[in-house]
């Protein structure tokens, strides 16, 4: 029998996840914050639940919508003065609660801003002294959920997302110049977190930390040069030498390896068409 999963956030990633985990024959609980969108979760076949975390937990059912054997949390850090004692406030409850609950194993989305700028490819271990409040928040909690001896926790580092609506062209006419066009992009695509995901609770690939991001790594030059030819927008004028800004490339090579696992979307230049 297919485990239930519980899906913490189900946004602009966590709705379409929820819609393919049923897909894949899994019981899903999704939580929204706003009850005018369970419809939205139910058209998918996904149990809807209102969730709020301000930093406390609560909603209409959360022992309810946490009766699930695996919970993954979609939430990004808001955007706050205080974000990183706040967003370790709002995972410190929730803890509490998941603790209490038959939830045993979290997948927690992370982001790739917890690694500084090291002008080279940065890989898992990398990750210290981020330079962004996000970036510090997402740290903390990651240490947060994997010191936890009650549950097992998979960490997942998704650099930029892309794909559908989240088209680069979109930016092209609100841009003057394009900045720092030397420097090399980070991106994944959504349908490769949502496969990246997969994978990891289907090999049961527990208390692991996976930075996923596409292999290649253009720059951001030839990206929105790619974006302008594709829809027809003008290319803003270009400024920035190689190197004159600090970097990272995100290796994902360990993801690949453990999960066997080959990206749908290797090259963000190659961006396919929406379904």
């Amino acid at each position: 029998m297919k485990e239930t999963i519980s899906i913490l956030g189900c946004g602009w990633l966590g709705l379409p996840l929820g819609a393919f985990l049923t897909g894949k024959g899994f019981g899903v609980k999704g939580s929204v914050t706003r009850p005018e969108r369970f419809e939205e979760l139910r058209t998918e076949g996904i149990l809807p639940f209102r969730i709020v975390l301000d930093p406390e937990v609560s909603g209409d059912d959360v022992s309810g919508f946490l009766e699930s054997d695996i919970l993954i949390v979609d939430i990004p850090p808001v955007r706050r003065d205080d974000i990183e004692s706040y967003h370790l406030e709002q995972f410190a409850s929730l803890l509490r609660v998941v603790r209490a609950s038959s939830v045993k194993r979290v997948l927690f989305i992370s982001s790739t801003s917890v690694y500084p700028p090291l002008d080279r490819a940065v890989k898992e271990d990398d990750a210290a002294d981020p330079v962004s409040p996000s970036g510090r928040a997402l740290l903390a909690v990651e240490e947060l959920l994997r010191s936890d001896g009650a549950i097992q926790t998979t960490v997942l580092r998704f650099c930029g997302l892309i794909g559908y609506d989240r088209d680069p062209s979109r930016f092209l006419s609100k841009m003057s110049s394009l900045a720092n066009a030397a420097q090399p992009v980070n991106l994944v695509h959504r349908d490769d977190c949502i496969r990246i995901v997969h994978e990891v609770i289907r090999q049961r690939a527990w208390g692991e930390v996976f930075n996923a991001c596409s292999p290649g790594h253009p720059s951001r030059g030839d990206y929105y040069a790619k974006a302008a030819a594709r829809s027809g927008k003008p290319l803003p004028p270009l400024s920035g030498e190689a190197g004159a800004v600090p970097f990272k490339i995100v290796d994902s090579s360990r993801l690949e390896r453990a999960l066997g696992y080959r990206f749908r979307v290797p090259d963000p230049l190659d961006l396919p068409e929406a379904p």
